[in-house]
């Protein structure tokens, strides 16, 4: 029972110093370092998604308080070029009516666009709070994985410069690190696998959310713009 308490703050002790080396960003083993770049790839991925997603919501926010305000510039434009062309009997005044007609149908096919900016938004927000939280969940897991895995190792590596085949005490010790090292590389490599199937999978269900979610939102504006192509025909 001493010796499993011993071990296992053992194991706290060279976790606890992996971190730290983590934190203040002190140079791990180039050779530990390397074997993790696949990874370290997905999680930049990861990373870049998660920050993307975050960006795209916050533009979302600002396109719909743009249209909605450049939507009642418009109509308060088209509806005062349609009063004054009224009032004048001239071609001028026609140009002033067609033109307002425009405006104002234009002011409300940007009001269309709301409807799909807001089904994107939800699609989004959801994809966010679901898909990409089970991921940074999984890598959390992973990345605390990695740290017991790492800690193990630089718990190895000090038993190992002090070993001495001769002595039986020392060569048991040794055998009890490399079992936890074997145990926490088991762990580490199946979250590992896990963590990279994930980024995988987010990043092609993004891909076909928004070519998804796009196509409705991308059909609105071809209306609006063949309705003034052909006004401006008209007036002109």
């Amino acid at each position: 029972q001493d010796s499993s308490v011993v071990n296992k703050f053992q194991q706290k002790y060279w976790k606890t110093k992996q971190t730290l080396i983590k934190v203040t960003g002190k140079k791990e083993d180039e050779h530990v370092v390397s074997s993790d770049a696949d990874l370290d790839a997905k999680l930049e991925v990861f990373h870049s998604i998660q920050r993307t997603c975050m960006e795209l919501l916050k533009v979302i926010e600002q396109y719909q308080r743009r249209i909605c305000f450049l939507s009642q510039e418009e109509n308060e434009l088209g509806r005062f070029l349609r009063s004054q062309g009224s009032q004048d009997k001239t071609r001028a005044g026609k140009i002033m009516q067609a033109t307002g007609k425009a405006l104002c149908f234009s002011s409300q096919q940007r009001l269309a666009l709301r409807k799909p900016l807001c089904r994107l938004y939800q699609e989004v927000e959801t994809f966010r709070y679901r898909a990409i939280s089970d991921t940074w969940l999984t890598v959390n897991r992973m990345e605390q994985s990695r740290t017991e895995y790492r800690g193990a190792l630089l718990w190895m590596k000090d038993v190992s410069q002090e070993l001495d085949p001769d002595t039986q005490k020392q060569m048991e010790k040794f055998r009890k690190v490399q079992v936890q090292v074997r145990t926490t590389k088991t762990a580490f490599d199946k979250l590992k696998d896990d963590v990279c199937q994930k980024v995988d999978l987010l990043g092609a269900s993004r891909c076909n959310l928004l070519s998804h979610v796009l196509t409705t939102y991308q059909q609105i504006p071809e209306s609006s713009q063949v309705f003034l192509t052909i006004t401006t025909c008209c007036i002109f």
